[in-house]
């Protein structure tokens, strides 16, 4: 599980999985997102822009990304 340790109240979902190295850009992240391709705790997410806070889980392509303060 990789580890993404906040620097402010929140991070949005698409720079999370940027910032995990789990796509290769912003326009990548759209996409996958886009196409329900990713889960924030458990559920679906299609909002690009979810602001995600401590504690918040999310999966993709099998890998799984924690948010941290």
């Amino acid at each position: 599980m990789e580890k993404i340790y906040l620097r402010d109240e929140y991070i949005k979902l698409g720079q999370a999985l940027k910032a995990a190295g789990l796509v290769g850009s912003g326009v990548d992240a759209k996409f996958e997102i886009q196409d329900g391709k990713v889960r924030v705790n458990g559920e679906v997410c299609c909002m690009r822009g979810k602001k995600l806070i401590e504690g918040d889980i999310v999966d993709y392509a099998g890998e799984q990304i924690l948010i941290c303060r």
